[in-house]
């Protein structure tokens, strides 16, 4: 059963009547013509959507993390405080500020359900510009219940547009493809870290009439507010209906939508699909990796800074000493994504990432003094943790098989997951410092629990195509599969292992 309604006014002035390939049709042009044009489509679509999403990416991390920076942020020439002490009455347990951190996560409440129901450009323009006000607004708390308030919409407005790029880019991007698309997306994660660092460095040598911190959250806000409006203008809608393909590239763009799976025709909700999705053990499975990543991932954003502190840096020198670990786990995170695209495997990239990354924990545990093995156990968890996350997005963008299965159970996995995010907000005290053996040990257990799971994943995937192979035969590759009463069910779909 399906439910619809007229999205006339959301799609004004690009509707038009569209055609897909069925598994009868063929295409009659050359192999040869049909694969170069594939090609320089796939170019024109990176070029317009990659830039924009990356971009938004980027300042929706750096307005998530900025506050690890802001918590040991000082005005090099000037001695302004730090958000603690100036916004939270010096905050001598810490927990003041993992309240404020964590209030992020409570409020992280995903609706992509109704993304479908929206144009994509309007949904994710107005996302941003939501959050970006939020951050922006940040700069004018002068108290717990100030900055409390204004993370907690940070939320709400981020919510909306994390769980939504998978499923767009699934609209554009075959299951060989995105791996890498994805990758690229979420490695803006690690360069925002980078990025934060070296954008604290300067703003705190900076001499200002107010504290250095809340002029961090201004340079770091008002930018996703002007993205917004330019995404609102040029990001393009679903193949069917944006203005930016003709006619020809959205014809292929469709014979794309439809390999291996089957994408819909405009705003359209498929019930059945929903309560699938809330059956399906498989996804809680994939919550529960996503939470121990999480977690870390969590901790990481907002006490890197504060770790590095611990090895005798000065508060200048560890904003920029946090740049390393996030610019190495950019590039790791695509070699690993386009490894797992190559060999079409994402459970073991998964646990192998995971297995790094806990090895960083134990070196945090097991070494206290040697200050180099520290610093590059902080390389392996970025690398391990951001590399995992990527391309177990990646994965879920695929294996759901229907568009509102996907619409539903990314942000199912992704909500499980935010759980371990308040977790890993709680792990690091002050009063547990230097060494925070509670908080490295949580985060090094919950990694090799993860590795343990997607190791799980990929066994029941691969014995279920298996079992598929026997009853049903081998599929023709690329052959549009019909998923529509059964998503991923359908005996001709094949997950990715």
């Amino acid at each position: 059963m399906t439910s619809t309604y007229d999205d006339s006014k959301e799609f004004k002035g690009e509707d038009m009547k569209v055609e897909v390939a069925t598994e009868e049709q063929t295409i009659t042009e050359a192999p040869g013509t049909w694969f170069l044009e594939e090609k320089r489509l796939i170019r024109k679509l990176d070029r317009r959507i990659l830039p924009i999403a990356c971009l938004l990416y980027l300042f929706a991390y750096l307005d998530r993390s900025n506050l690890g920076n802001a918590r040991v942020l000082t005005g090099t020439n000037d001695g302004k405080p730090p958000l603690p002490t100036d916004a939270l009455g010096g905050d001598p347990t810490g927990l003041l500020f993992d309240w404020v951190n964590s209030a992020f996560f409570f409020s992280y409440v995903p609706a992509t359900i109704l993304s479908k129901l929206v144009a994509p450009r309007i949904w994710l323009a107005l996302a941003a510009i939501g959050w970006g006000m939020c951050s922006t607004l940040m700069s004018t708390g002068f108290n717990f219940a100030g900055l409390m308030t204004t993370r907690v919409f940070l939320g709400i407005f981020e919510a909306g547009f994390g769980p939504a790029i998978p499923l767009y880019f699934s609209l554009f991007y075959t299951k060989e493809e995105m791996g890498l698309r994805m990758a690229y997306w979420f490695g803006f994660a690690a360069v925002a870290g980078a990025f934060g660092g070296i954008v604290a460095f300067g703003i705190q040598n900076a001499v200002l009439p107010f504290s250095n911190w809340r002029l961090l959250f201004i340079v770091e806000g008002m930018p996703a507010v002007c993205l917004g409006i330019l995404t609102f203008f040029f990001l393009p809608d679903r193949p069917e209906s944006t203005h930016y393909l003709n006619e020809r590239e959205r014809e292929i763009a469709l014979a794309r939508m439809n390999r291996g799976t089957s994408g819909d025709v405009g705003a359209v909700v498929h019930k059945s699909h929903i309560t699938m999705a809330f059956r399906d053990w498989r996804i809680y499975t994939g919550g529960i990796i996503y939470f121990a990543l999480n977690c870390s991932l969590a901790s990481t954003s907002a006490f890197l800074p504060t770790i590095l502190k611990t090895l005798g840096f000065s508060s200048a020198r560890v904003q920029l000493m946090t740049v390393p670990p996030y610019a190495v786990a950019a590039f790791v995170i695509v070699l690993g994504s386009w490894i797992s695209d190559r060999i079409q495997s994402r459970g073991i990239p998964i646990a192998l990432a995971s297995l790094v990354g806990g090895a960083g924990y134990l070196i945090l545990l097991f070494v206290p003094t040697n200050l180099h093995a520290r610093y590059f156990a902080t390389f392996c968890i970025t690398s391990g943790t951001y590399t995992s996350i990527g391309i177990i997005i990646a994965w879920f963008a695929h294996n759901l098989g229907s568009e509102t299965k996907k619409a539903t159970g990314i942000p199912m996995f992704m909500a499980i997951g935010q759980c371990g995010s308040i977790l890993g907000s709680h792990l690091f005290p002050s009063t547990e410092g230097p060494r925070y053996i509670k908080g490295f040990a949580v985060c090094c257990g919950l990694e090799l629990f993860g590795a343990l799971c997607a190791l799980i994943m990929t066994i029941s995937y691969r014995m279920d195509n298996a079992r598929r192979n026997k009853l049903h035969g081998i599929p023709k590759e690329d052959a549009r599969v019909d998923v529509t009463e059964m998503a991923d069910k359908a005996p001709t779909f094949r997950y990715i292992i």
